[in-house]
């Protein structure tokens, strides 16, 4: 843990603001929901909490499912990193910030689909290999909390959309995992 050196009091009502320099460095937004730990040492600490985290080993089955029976590189992210992927390395993506484009389409709420006439978005900014195919936002209770994402392979493979049937295997699995964190 690293001490930043800003003091802040709590007011009447509980309430600590959390200075806009670290909103804006941890990419913490209006609404985003806050895990509270605490230690033995009278440490409270807030951590970003992803719902779909806790769906981590779930999607990253449901990943290799669509990997294996469709050959189809799939990556499965929350709104700030990618959290399970299958048919791309898990090593170069699993846990890295979400490219600006990525997060805009999941901002967007709308399905993203790549053609020709786009210039390509690319999963995170530290890799330029594997660029997003088709990408549709996950809702749970009418919040949007990530997206799942084909993938063109490293080698150009799955280079366009391929058919209406990728769309709707990527359509069907945000609307999968994200019935899955609903009540």
């Amino acid at each position: 843990m690293k001490a930043t050196g800003i003091v802040r009091r709590i007011d009447d009502l509980g309430r600590v603001v959390i200075p806009k320099e670290i909103r804006r460095t941890m990419r913490i937004r209006e609404g985003d929901p806050l895990e509270i730990y605490t230690d033995r040492e009278g440490e409270v600490i807030f951590k970003k909490y992803s719902p779909i985290g806790e769906l981590m080993d779930f999607a990253g089955e449901y990943a290799e499912t669509l990997y294996k029976t469709c050959g189809l590189p799939v990556a499965v992210c929350d709104r700030d990193c990618v959290i399970a992927c299958a048919g791309i390395s898990k090593r170069e993506f699993v846990e890295k910030k979400l490219s600006a484009d990525v997060e805009s389409v999941i901002e967007g709420r709308t399905l993203y689909t790549y053609s020709n006439q786009k210039e390509k978005i690319f999963l995170t900014d530290e890799n330029k290999t594997n660029h997003v195919i088709c990408a549709m936002p996950i809702f749970a209770e009418g919040d949007v909390i990530g997206c799942v994402a084909s993938v063109a392979g490293p080698d150009g493979k799955n280079d366009t959309v391929g058919a209406e049937t990728e769309i709707k295997l990527i359509q069907t699995a945000a609307g999968f995992l994200g019935k899955q964190l609903e009540p």
